[in-house]
């Protein structure tokens, strides 16, 4: 039987609908492009892969701050 990851799925899905021209999208596009990516990130942040990317972009936020002051 062939399984499908959800989270695999909606990256792929977000991909496709980013490749598209930005001037052809109606907001509703634009609203619906918003909420497939946070579906996205909720179903990625609890995995490994998610904290790896939560610390990165922590120890980059920790870094830009420290170069601010």
């Amino acid at each position: 039987m062939l399984t499908i990851n959800v989270a695999v799925l909606l990256a792929v899905i977000v991909f496709f609908r980013l490749r598209r021209r930005t001037e052809s999208r109606s907001r509703f596009d634009e609203k619906m492009t918003v909420v497939i990516v946070l579906a996205l990130g909720v179903l990625i942040a609890p995995t490994p892969a998610g904290r790896g990317i939560l610390n990165i972009l922590g120890q980059l936020a920790g870094g830009v701050t420290q170069a601010g002051r």
